[in-house]
């Protein structure tokens, strides 16, 4: 009897079990160990400290973990928004993040290192030796603080990546000198990239956090008590020795956390107002804007002097013209301009090391000659073939036709397409931040990061790329118009 009341409770509970929604939590694998990484043995399922913290909380609540994936720069909005409970990723303890979200009590101690190459071991020690050579790191965190901070009393030139690898290879390729990053992606690193070394002393301490949605305090408080049981039984250090995390800094930060929580918690950390924040940051997008419409016109200028080449040698070429140039087109509009980017800066690293500008400049104009020349040469096919045999009868000479004659009359059909391509390149500039570049959405990017809230400086972004585009639209507006006029 015993023996089934036994049977059924354990039945009961595994209803019950399946039954209770799942703890959601998210993360980005993308950031890989010992954060989230896909196991290599089943890339179905995800693995790392973070996974087992977020699965010990879960066992905690009786409730069965299930991981969300999120851009590691999009936690703090998934969160808030309700596409899952708690955001756990390498997350950093700020004063903007604990005012706008329910932060759990820290976790985790890390510290902000700089790695060189190891043949500059003795050589960029600090900040003061780095003066006026680029430092990289990751956009929107303590580590990026740290480098404005340090751009502003050392001239130091700051580097701002979407990812925590390529900083590494670059400092090893060359491109930069030194990577401002956590002791444990460094440690990570190091094993990844030989010839680079850690400098041992921290130019600063963090704390990895829980961040769940402003309103979801009870369930911050039920999570911080599971935190706290994890550290006082050793599963915390047992999970952190594991993942070769856990060092001589973790007794001493348990410790105090466990400390402070017994005595009423962590006084909360002055921050300044939104208003203040969004003021400091108004100089870096104008800057940003700057680097956007530069970037834009250049590359656009670019496009239209290409694409002009490739459909004139379209229609005038010979065989094997038009047959090497229309191979060039398919080929550009056939990929992704992202994937073009990549192999611009970093597939012909080996062979040529272009600068993040230079290379972004290259990338876009070169893309957008691809569809330019498919304006132009439809433009050029465009003009009444008459016209053309009566400039020959005349005894126009070929290039005097395409210059007197068809070009003129081709370029007012293609104003119009221009006048759009060049808008949705401005847009397209957006995605040169994958190559270090800081332009006007990747800044946006960081500045709601630091702030936590997407709302202003999205509206600020906005605003921007209206004020860039809308003179450029009202021109060509006006041409045409003009044109129009003058051919009536």
């Amino acid at each position: 009897m015993k023996r089934c009341l036994f049977f059924a409770f354990c039945i009961l509970h595994f209803a019950f079990a399946a039954l209770a929604a799942p703890f959601r939590w998210g993360g980005d694998a993308e950031g890989g160990a010992p954060y989230v990484e896909a196991d290599p043995n089943n890339p179905s399922i995800v693995r790392g400290f973070d996974v087992e913290v977020a699965a010990e909380i879960a066992k905690g609540l009786g409730r069965v973990p299930e991981f969300v994936q999120v851009q590691f720069t999009a936690i703090d909005q998934s969160v808030e928004r309700g596409d899952f409970e708690i955001g756990m990723s390498g997350v950093e303890d700020t004063p903007a993040r604990r005012a706008s979200h329910a932060a759990t009590i820290p976790y985790f101690e890390f510290h902000e290192v700089l790695t060189v190459r190891a043949e500059d071991r003795d050589r960029y020690r600090s900040f003061a030796d780095l003066r006026g050579h680029k430092v990289g790191t990751l956009a929107g965190t303590i580590a990026y603080d740290k480098l404005l901070e340090a751009e502003r009393e050392y001239g130091i030139q700051v580097v701002s990546y979407d990812d925590d690898v390529h900083p590494y290879t670059d400092v090893r390729e060359g491109r930069l000198d030194a990577v401002l990053l956590d002791n444990i992606i460094a440690a990570r690193s190091e094993r990844r990239v030989s010839g680079l070394y850690t400098q041992p002393a921290p130019v600063a301490t963090g704390h990895y956090i829980g961040v769940l949605a402003k309103s979801n305090t009870k369930l911050r408080d039920r999570i911080n008590e599971i935190l706290e049981a994890r550290m006082r039984d050793g599963t915390l250090e047992r999970i952190y020795r594991k993942w070769n995390i856990w060092d001589a800094y973790q007794p001493t930060f348990f410790a105090a956390t466990l400390s402070s929580s017994s005595s009423g918690g962590q006084a909360p950390t002055p921050v300044a107002s939104k208003m203040r924040q969004i003021f400091r940051y108004i100089p870096s997008l104008l800057k940003a804007s700057v680097v956007t419409i530069v970037l834009s016109c250049v590359s656009m200028a670019l496009a239209v002097f290409a694409g002009i080449l490739i459909a004139s040698g379209r229609v005038y070429g010979g065989t094997i013209t038009r047959a090497l140039l229309t191979g060039y087109v398919e080929v550009v509009r056939g990929t992704p301009v992202l994937l073009q980017l990549f192999v611009l800066y970093y597939g012909l690293a080996s062979v040529i090391r272009l600068p993040a500008f230079l290379a972004a400049l290259l990338g876009l104009g070169l893309n957008y000659a691809a569809y330019e020349s498919e304006i132009y040469r439809g433009a050029l096919e465009a003009v009444p073939r008459g016209q053309l045999e009566a400039a020959r009868t005349l005894g126009f000479t070929e290039r005097q036709i395409f210059t007197l004659v068809r070009g003129p009359q081709a370029f007012r059909l293609a104003l119009a397409p221009m006048t759009n391509d060049f808008v949705a390149l401005l847009k397209d500039s957006s995605l040169v931040s994958v190559l270090t570049v800081v332009e006007l959405t990747k800044q946006t990017s960081i500045f709601a990061t630091n702030i936590g809230n997407w709302a202003i400086p999205g509206a600020l972004c906005a605003a921007l790329y209206l004020v860039l585009s809308l003179p450029l639209s009202r021109l060509a507006g006006r041409l045409e118009e003009k044109w129009r006029a003058a051919s009536e």
